[in-house]
């Protein structure tokens, strides 16, 4: 399937859009935000914790501070205590505390392991801090730096980091970081599932003929080890393509997600199908939305401005048959509110609200139980290989 998804795009030849030309996507891309919700993150938890932590230490700070940069420094022959580092990255106020968390991150990691006793991990609780301070490039030098081998090896570190690059703008970056993440390959696992959705949804709003081919081979690797993608990397995928002028490409992409009935799903068939003439497929859906609809489930809806497209075309189809069909589903949608005012793109880029799972009786701490068990799980196989990533 992903090898036919190449071969169609490759030698299609329809005029591929570029990001200079959106006018010419089937729905605008509108402003960025973030993908994952804070909580998703943990980073509410991080902002409770470095409340608490400034409350305590308001006396001492400051001190508390001084001495810290004597240790850090280069002649220094103190160690870096894994209690220190961890209130020194809550109380940072400024860059030239973040700068001095940097240092002592080194020195900490250069330390002897085996003095180390500690299981407390600090990628997750790093990155929330830079994430927390808007610091983007600084997070990416980090996770790159030779000096901090090992310590964002953490697949919440990886998904903090891309989320705060991709909430800059950073798409290129969010690409470069996705791809030293699948040299890692911790047992086996070359796709963590998170990093996916972001490496699309990078890849979406960068919207350019390069990242839909970015999003194909991607696709293929996906493929060829078994994972099948998350709906949401799925939709991203294929709203790609249809703003690239492959409706074709975007309806094969689409048709593999499990649940055929989710609303971007549904939006973006009818959406390709429009662009690709098949308007008897149009009304099919349509129909069969409104007989399967009650009361009980949530109301099934359709983006307006994807009817409107396909409105506006079915006017210029000169067909008085599908027309008048048509016509009167639209008519019917509206009198039962199954017409949404939200633009497709903003339901592909909402927030992603996914609290995490603790076992009963566990209390979230950042470093501590979520973190050290997101390490877990890049070391354990699994039973199955690609089980985690199907929709």
């Amino acid at each position: 399937m992903a090898s036919t998804l190449l071969s169609v795009f490759r030698n299609s030849s329809q005029t591929v859009g570029r990001l200079n030309k959106l006018s010419s996507c089937f729905f605008n891309i509108k402003n960025v935000r973030s993908i994952y919700a804070k909580s998703t993150l943990g980073l509410d938890t991080f902002e409770e914790h470095r409340v608490k932590t400034k409350s305590h230490m308001t006396s001492i700070s400051e001190k508390f501070k001084e001495k810290m940069s004597e240790y850090a420094g280069e002649d220094s022959k103190n160690m870096i205590f894994t209690e220190d580092l961890k209130n020194m990255i809550h109380i940072t106020d400024n860059d030239k505390d973040i700068d001095l968390v940097v240092r002592m991150l080194k020195r900490y990691n250069a330390q002897n392991k085996s003095l180390r006793f500690g299981n407390y991990v600090f990628g997750p609780v790093v990155m929330r801090m830079f994430y927390v301070h808007n610091k983007a490039d600084l997070a990416l030098e980090c996770f790159k730096s030779e000096e901090l081998s090992g310590i964002f090896d953490q697949y919440i570190t990886y998904q903090i980091l891309l989320d705060l690059l991709y909430e800059n703008q950073k798409y290129d970056e969010v690409l470069e970081v996705t791809e030293i993440i699948k040299t890692k390959q911790f047992d086996g696992t070359k796709f963590p599932r998170n990093v996916v959705v972001l490496a699309l949804a990078a890849c979406y709003k960068l919207n350019s003929k390069e990242s839909l081919e970015y999003t194909l081979k991607l696709w293929c690797e996906l493929n060829n080890v078994g994972h099948l993608p998350m709906r949401r990397a799925a939709t991203f995928a294929s709203a790609l393509a249809l703003n690239q002028g492959k409706p074709e490409v975007a309806l094969e992409i689409v048709s593999l997600c499990k649940n055929q009935n989710y609303t971007t799903v549904r939006n973006l068939k009818v959406a390709a199908l429009c662009e690709l003439g098949r308007f008897d497929d149009i009304i099919t859906i349509i129909k069969t939305m409104l007989s399967n609809d009650a009361p009980k489930n949530s109301l099934q809806t359709f983006n307006r401005n994807v009817l409107d497209k396909v409105k506006s075309a079915v006017e210029n189809l000169e067909d008085p048959e599908i027309t008048l069909d048509f016509n009167r589903l639209y008519e019917t949608l509206v009198k039962e509110n199954h017409i949404s005012d939200d633009t497709l793109d903003e339901q592909l880029c909402s927030e992603i609200q996914m609290p995490p799972k603790l076992p009963s009786g566990e209390r979230y701490q950042s470093g501590s139980f979520q973190d050290r068990r997101e390490g877990w799980n890049q070391r354990r196989p699994s039973r199955r290989p690609g089980l985690v990533d199907l929709i």
